[in-house]
């Protein structure tokens, strides 16, 4: 198959055992496809269409999701796997402003217009560096990422599968830059650059001066997670309490663009789900006893999770005048979280009406759909 040709729908009703909830299978080819990294966005065409990457003919390229059709549009055409180290597809971004869509393909940034597929490279890696997932300003002007020193001369690393090496690349203190890109092509800016490993810039979707950064390596080992920076001062700072023993992560933007939504746990009090604006006020956390491997939300008012391989449950979430109920299972997904690409990373859709997820429940990473259930309806545990 090539770009812009058509694949049939694969989509097929699916319906829990334990809860009863009806949901939809999207893919079901014998091959991995999953949706993108759950800090992006992937819907498009005013949410007709969601972005997908699927592992077809032995190659991997990315596709256009009918979500009222459940055909798939191909529209890249590679004929190969994408170049490690890297993000692979998951790690795209849509553009807010317009149908345009950026992903690394090995050193080289390309620009896929999502309408007449025409690709154009805006830049290009030179020297040992690794890039990170691409997110779009909220202006649409510009692509933010963060490339990382490749230490694969010198330690064995395979982070898209078992994150191996994980420890001792953060013990080895890399090279890391925060760059700026224009979609338009041109000069690269390096925002920040420090000898320490840094992860997931995450650009609001509201405010385009902003965006957020971590401090990546052992939750329980970095000095402190989540930070943000200013684009226009080149101010950078902590955001949320530095406390002993305290550790979070996996954050991501609420709608609003002013808050960022996390989950962690504490030696006193175990887990919690939060959320906390870039300044670091208004924070909001809850205490819950179960656990869960990705957190998603666009408000706060509810928060969907994924749980973990031992208790793969996507998990519902409500909160009330600061009160958090649940979590309620939505459905066993039955997720291994074996490797990058087939993590289940819930995401909610922008109206909050459904949830993409990805699992390998049939053997094959596939992608799935379900309806935001009324929490009330959702039996308590």
């Amino acid at each position: 198959m090539a770009k812009g040709d058509t694949w049939q729908s694969e989509r097929r009703p699916r319906r829990d055992l334990r809860t009863g909830v009806d949901y939809w299978q999207l893919t079901d080819h014998r091959c991995h496809s999953h949706h993108l990294c759950f800090t992006n966005q992937g819907w498009y065409a005013d949410g007709r269409r969601l972005l997908i990457a699927s592992d077809r003919d032995n190659c991997v390229n990315l596709f256009g999701l009918d979500l009222e059709t459940g055909e798939l549009r191909q529209l890249t055409e590679s004929e190969e796997q994408p170049p490690d180290p890297g993000p692979r597809l998951q790690g795209a971004s849509k553009n807010p402003r317009r149908e345009e869509v950026y992903y690394w393909w090995g050193a080289d940034l390309i620009a896929l217009d999502l309408e007449d597929l025409s690709e154009r490279l805006i830049w290009r890696i030179t020297g040992r560096f690794v890039p990170g997932i691409t997110s779009a300003t909220a202006d649409g002007e510009f692509v933010c990422c963060v490339l990382v020193e490749d230490l694969g001369d010198r330690l064995h690393i395979d982070l898209e599968h078992g994150i191996v090496g994980f420890q001792e690349v953060w013990a080895a203190h890399p090279l890391c830059r925060i760059l700026r890109i224009p979609v338009g092509g041109g000069d690269a800016e390096v925002l920040l650059e420090e000898r320490r490993w840094l992860g997931h810039a995450n650009a609001s979707p509201t405010h385009p001066e902003l965006v957020t950064f971590c401090h990546e390596g052992p939750w329980n080992l970095v000095d402190h997670r989540i930070w943000g920076f200013d684009l226009r001062t080149r101010e950078s700072w902590p955001i949320g309490p530095r406390e002993p023993g305290r550790r979070v992560g996996h954050e991501h933007w609420l709608e609003d663009g002013e808050h960022i939504g996390y989950h962690g746990t504490h030696p006193l009090s175990g887990s919690f789900v939060g959320s906390v604006r870039y300044d670091g006020s208004d924070r909001l956390e809850s205490s819950f006893a179960e656990r869960t491997t990705h957190v998603h939300s666009n408000d706060w008012s509810e928060i969907v999770g994924d749980g973990t391989p031992a208790d793969p449950r996507l998990l519902l979430w409500r909160q009330r005048d600061g009160v958090f109920d649940g979590p309620r299972t939505i459905l066993t997904h039955r997720g291994s979280f074996h490797t990058a690409q087939l993590q289940v990373a819930p995401r909610f859709s922008p109206d909050g009406g459904r949830i993409v997820f990805t699992s390998d429940d049939t053997g094959y990473g596939n992608v799935y759909l379900v309806e935001t259930p009324a929490f009330d309806g959702l039996a308590a545990d």
